[in-house]
């Protein structure tokens, strides 16, 4: 595949179908992946209309959408009803979720168990996985089943309590090489990706350096293969400082308060709805119409 095929089929205008191959060839062609989250059908498709490669139905949405202070809460079940949704939407980038806290940790054969309900009951083309070595042989048993994994190393949200809050992992000569390995080993248990996050720029360098699948960074620094954030941090509609790696391209909260106040208002002062707006009954002249729209 060429690079030029990567937005869209030669000679016939439509969007070309981004899969992990995909990824990997613009890893070697030094074109950067982009990622976003997504939790529900309208965001999703416009994610998908705006040429992003792979979409995450993230557990951040326990945070983001369900307004939990961790993403650990969120189920399975919640994590397939969105991931539902966005698939319904999505055309041409990789729908991915992430295998939330507890559908993995107690035994490999429930992991792999799950991990097939994403694809089966919700449509995804694959699943995050967090943690390093201790994944290896639960990722080795999901491909095995024939779902591709995303990696995840670095800080990993599903392991707060362990690591003392979010903090960046990997500061340390000890931390660093452990990552490295980490990385390393995920790559050949069969990872298609890994998603690096929260760690020195250096040290997201290096592991990019030395796997040949593709890496997305978040908080990472600019030398991964790709970028991901999260969707409600990107365009402010979450009610928190945000991290530092976090650039705002829109300002979506002030649109939605302006937007509320001034439908409130209107209500208030009987400004809304409009003669315009209302429907009348029929007439002598004739029946109006009783379409809605």
């Amino acid at each position: 595949m060429s690079v030029t095929n990567f937005r869209s089929d030669a000679g016939s205008g439509a969007a070309s179908k981004i899969t992990f191959q995909t990824l990997q060839e613009k890893k070697r062609a030094h074109q950067p992946v982009t990622a976003l989250t997504a939790y529900d059908y309208a965001t999703a498709r416009l994610e998908d209309e705006a040429g992003v490669d792979l979409i995450l139905v993230g557990d951040s949405l326990a945070m983001v959408v369900m307004g939990y202070d961790t993403t650990l809460p969120v189920t399975v079940d919640e994590m397939l009803h969105h991931t539902r949704a966005v698939r319904r939407a999505v055309k041409r980038a990789i729908v991915a979720a992430d295998m939330p806290f507890g559908s993995y940790h107690t035994s490999v054969a429930e992991g792999v168990a799950n991990a097939i309900r994403f694809v089966k009951e919700a449509g995804a083309e694959a699943v995050k996985i967090e943690g390093g070595a201790v994944r290896c042989e639960l990722v080795e048993r999901i491909v095995g089943a024939e779902v591709p994994v995303i990696g995840h190393l670095g800080l990993t949200p599903q392991s707060v309590h362990r690591m003392g809050g979010y903090k960046v992992q990997g500061k340390t000569e000890v931390a660093a090489e452990e990552l490295a390995r980490d990385a390393r080993m995920l790559e050949a248990a069969g990872v298609s990706a890994i998603v690096l996050e929260g760690m020195p720029r250096e040290l997201a360098a290096r592991i990019t350096s030395e796997v040949g699948v593709p890496t997305i960074g978040i908080g990472a620094g600019p030398d991964c293969d790709g970028q991901i954030l999260v969707f409600h941090d990107m365009v402010n509609l979450t009610f928190s400082a945000p991290a530092k790696f976090v650039r705002r391209y829109g300002d979506a909260g002030a649109l939605f308060r302006s937007a509320i106040a001034g439908y409130v208002r209107d209500v208030e002062e009987r400004a809304f709805p409009s003669e315009a707006e209302s429907y009348h009954a029929p007439t002598s002249t004739g029946a109006v119409s009783t379409k809605v729209r």
